[in-house]
Formats: structure tokens, C-alpha cells, sequence
């Protein structure tokens, strides 16, 4: 009996040919085929044709994946590996029943992550630890706490700051959810970049979560409400929407895919999705201010799976850091290859991403660095944690931090 989830022609892309292996990371980690995306295609093709059941291992096959799309990057068939994992994903939802621990754990995520009120509450004890001084001593050994940054809280931003000197463009900026809790001082550095580049700001209070996280999860309808809420927020009357975090800027480019059926959004989707822009793509499109302050030194740069897979952004990040006097730019083994964060795959699987990590940082470590470039909050998280757990005390920083301090911006003007 089928149990159709998918357009199935989708699925005849794939013609088995292997050039994906070499690129997927639980493939690289396991060796086995069902943690390959062909293998992956194989069992979602069963699952619609009706030939394969669903069963525990079979959703355990399709879970491991990390959905960081290095497998569309290396297909020369152009197959969409992304919109069918996520189908499969919320096929999986809503027709297998997990063990309740798992259930809690990815509700929990879809409760938590999404609203940075709710966020903020649940840190506040962790806050409380890291002013009295011994929230260090806590990271050693509660996993969670190791992946986070320094809690220190930045000044709210307002909802609109104008350009320093002339007025080149009026850009929107998504804040985030997770981004605006544990990384403002990075919200901070886009906005006053941004204002030493002649943009005009606007951050509107009425935008939200982009969505991915549900999407990722399998809850499709809440992530195109999202979508909604945020094509709302943002209006139509800006040069671009910049995002600084990889994961939302490619939700956030495929509002007009997942909205086409939609009357009342299709065509708003679509011109929204248009004007997205990843802070370094945007940035190194213009005729950029030239940095005058001092750099990080010798630092590589790990690319985000969904800002190189999912955008096909890889030479702006590097522009950038290299138009900063005094750094010494060196490249990574294995840049593109996922560091475990993917997400929330960090919290769902945590093995899988632990490994991952641990081959992440063994990379960085060799290349020397003092400093390591990511333009990605998750990314942040997951090789900082990694790092410290090597016994390393390499940087992990945004690169439009370190442009920021190179231009050594004063206050915001408002």
C-alpha cells in the first residue's frame, strides 16, 4: 500500500551513481548504506511505493541524517535531497509513534528554541552562576552548558537605526531566536557594520522564529506560519533582509518554495525570498569600507553546511576576512564537512554529533589558528564545545565580529 508523502517523480533524480558518499558525513563516520543519501532515497522511495514499512531502524536510518545538504553540493543530477528528507521527516511525524523520551526531547526543542522570551527564563539560573563566578566550573560537567557562549547580556536593539554618513540602501535584519539570547554581541556587530556601510537598519519587533527549526523536526504547518509572520513583519519596501545565522538565511531563501501552493503569499514568497542575503553575501556585494583596525591573526574559516550547501555561499565569508588587515586566512581540511550541530542534531543525537565534533576540531587544531571564523550560531556552539573538550583555547568568532572590530565602532546611533 502506498503511503505517499512526496511527488515520487522526485525520486527518480537519483541514479545511484555514489558520487554523494564521499560527502556525507554519517556515511564518512559509519560506512553503512542506509546512512548514505542514496541509501536514505532507497528507503524513502520504499516508504511511498509501499514496499518498505516503517519501522523502528528504518526512522532511526532517516533520523541520523544531519540534513546538511553536502550531498546536493556533489550530485551532478541536481537531485533535491533537502524537500525529500523533509517530507520523510514529517511523514515520519505524524505516522510513527517514538519512545516518550524522544518525543519530550524534540518537543522540547520545538517549545524551547523558537521563543527567546521563554529562552532567557531558563538561562537566567545559568546567568546567575556565570556573575558569581563559577559557571566555568559547571561547563566541565554538564554538556549543555559547555556549548554556550558567554551569557553576558547586550543592550536590546531598537527597531530601526539609520546609516552613518549617506543613506546607500534600507535593509531589514533578522534578530533571531537563539541568536538574539546568546549571541546579541553578534545582532550588535552586523548592525553597526551595516551603518558603517551607508544601511539603514530595521529590526521589527513583529518578526519571529524563520521556521527551520520546525521544519527540520517534521512540523511543516508551524514552520509556514512562520514564514507568514515574517514576510508580514519585513514588508516589501526593503533593499534586502540580511540574516546572519546560515540555517535561518536558507529557510528563509525557500519561503517561496514551501509557499507556491499559498494564494494569499505565493508571489510575496517569492520577491521576499528574493531579497534574502547572508550578512558576508551581502557585504561582499557592495563597494565595502575599508577596515582600518587591526585583525584576529591566523585564522581558518568553517563553512556552515547551510550557507555553503544550502546558499551557495562560500567566497564572500573569505573576501571578507581577507579585506581584514592582519589576517593571516588559512584554509581547513574538510571547511564544508557538517561539525554535528545541524540544528538541533546536537540535542537529538548526541553521539553522531560528539563524533563530529571531535573530527571538526582535530581539523582546526591542525591548521595552526589562533581563531576560528563561523558564520553560524548552532556552528558556534558545537565546535566551541568541541575545541574545549580538545584541551584548545582557539576563538570561535562570527566574521562580521572581527570586521567590526576592525572597525572599531562606537555606539549605534538611533
Amino acid at each position: 500500500m502506498s503511503q505517499r508523502f512526496v511527488d515520487p517523480e522526485k525520486f527518480l533524480d537519483c541514479v545511484h551513481c555514489g558520487l554523494c558518499l564521499t560527502a556525507c558525513p554519517t556515511y564518512l563516520e559509519l560506512g553503512t548504506e542506509m546512512d548514505s543519501p542514496r541509501g536514505r532515497i532507497h528507503l524513502m522511495r520504499g516508504l511511498e511505493e509501499g514496499s518498505i514499512d516503517l519501522t523502528r531502524d528504518v526512522v532511526r536510518h532517516l533520523d541520523l541524517c544531519l540534513g546538511c545538504r553536502a550531498c546536493e553540493t556533489a550530485c551532478p543530477s541536481g537531485v533535491h535531497y533537502g524537500e525529500l528528507i523533509e517530507a520523510a521527516r514529517a511523514f515520519v511525524e505524524t505516522t510513527h509513534r517514538r519512545s516518550w523520551l524522544d518525543r519530550w526531547r524534540r518537543r522540547a526543542v520545538s517549545i524551547v528554541f523558537p521563543r527567546p522570551r521563554l529562552l532567557r527564563v531558563l538561562l537566567a539560573p545559568l546567568r546567575l552562576l556565570e556573575s558569581i563566578g563559577v559557571l566555568d566550573r559547571v561547563r566541565q560537567w554538564m554538556p549543555m552548558a559547555a556549548m554556550l557562549p558567554r551569557l553576558t547580556a547586550e543592550p536590546a536593539l531598537p527597531e530601526r537605526v539609520e546609516a552613518m554618513g549617506v543613506e546607500q540602501k534600507q535593509v531589514g535584519l533578522l534578530t533571531g531566536c537563539v541568536a538574539q539570547v546568546l549571541f546579541a554581541k553578534v545582532n550588535t556587530a552586523t548592525v553597526r557594520v551595516l551603518q558603517r556601510n551607508g544601511c539603514a537598519v530595521a529590526m521589527p519587533a513583529q518578526q519571529g522564529c524563520c521556521g527551520a527549526l520546525y521544519l527540520h523536526s517534521g512540523e511543516r504547518q508551524q514552520a509556514l506560519a512562520c514564514a507568514r509572520n515574517n514576510i508580514d513583519a519585513f514588508g516589501a519596501n526593503l533593499d534586502a533582509v540580511v540574516v546572519n545565522a546560515a540555517g535561518c538565511g536558507a529557510m528563509m531563501k525557500e519561503y517561496g518554495d514551501l509557499l507556491r501552493d499559498d494564494p494569499g503569499y505565493a508571489d510575496k514568497a517569492r520577491v521576499f525570498s528574493e531579497r534574502v542575503r547572508d550578512i558576508t553575501e551581502f557585504l561582499a556585494a557592495l563597494p565595502l569600507v575599508a577596515p582600518q583596525g587591526p585583525g584576529g591573526g591566523r585564522t581558518t574559516y568553517h563553512d556552515a553546511c547551510h550557507l555553503a550547501h544550502g546558499q551557495g555561499v562560500r567566497a564572500a565569508p573569505r573576501q571578507l576576512l581577507r579585506a581584514i588587515p592582519g589576517v593571516e586566512l588559512v584554509e581547513l581540511q574538510e571547511s564544508d564537512l557538517c561539525c554535528g550541530s545541524a540544528g538541533s542534531y546536537n540535542l537529538t543525537e548526541p553521539e553522531m554529533a560528539h563524533r563530529l565534533g571531535a573530527r571538526k576540531a582535530a581539523n582546526i587544531i591542525a591548521t595552526g589558528a589562533t581563531c576560528v571564523a563561523v558564520a553560524n550560531p548552532g556552528c558556534a556552539m558545537q565546535i566551541q564545545a568541541a575545541l574545549k573538550a580538545a584541551g584548545t583555547t582557539i576563538e570561535v568568532r562570527h566574521p562580521v565580529e572581527l570586521l567590526d572590530e576592525a572597525y572599531s565602532a562606537g555606539k549605534l546611533r538611533t
